[in-house]
């Protein structure tokens, strides 16, 4: 099961990569609200991947990987010819992972909590 979760987790984090650099990519029909698909779209993977390892120095090294990643996209996106680099999308992406890992952090917390007995 593990694995599949895996193997999910990095089938979306290529979605993302081939999204990011498709000419034209699918649009959902409702204006401005780019910021808030490149928050989400990094939210969840950092969340995925957060709860597949909970470890801090994993998260750390996953939390750093998809900044980076965010980053990349932006200047390859560049490079395309048919996209444009936008330092408000790496803002976006980056806010995206930071709230994926709180989330995470507060759910693991909040299940630790709950096995012990304490909040």
């Amino acid at each position: 099961m593990r694995a599949a979760a895996l193997a999910l987790g990095w089938l979306y984090a290529a979605a993302i990569v081939w999204l990011s650099l498709t000419p034209s990519p699918p649009q959902l029909g409702i204006t401005h609200i780019d910021k808030l698909e490149h928050f989400l779209a990094y939210a969840v993977l950092m969340f995925w991947f957060a709860m597949a390892y909970p470890g801090t120095k994993a998260r750390l090294a996953y939390g750093a990987g998809w900044i980076a990643l965010g980053v990349a996209l932006e200047f390859a996106q560049e490079a395309t010819g048919s996209r444009s680099f936008d330092l408000a999308d790496m803002a976006a992406n980056t806010l995206g992972v930071l709230a994926g890992a709180a989330a995470a952090r507060a759910l693991t917390r909040a299940a630790g909590a709950a096995g012990t007995g304490t909040r």
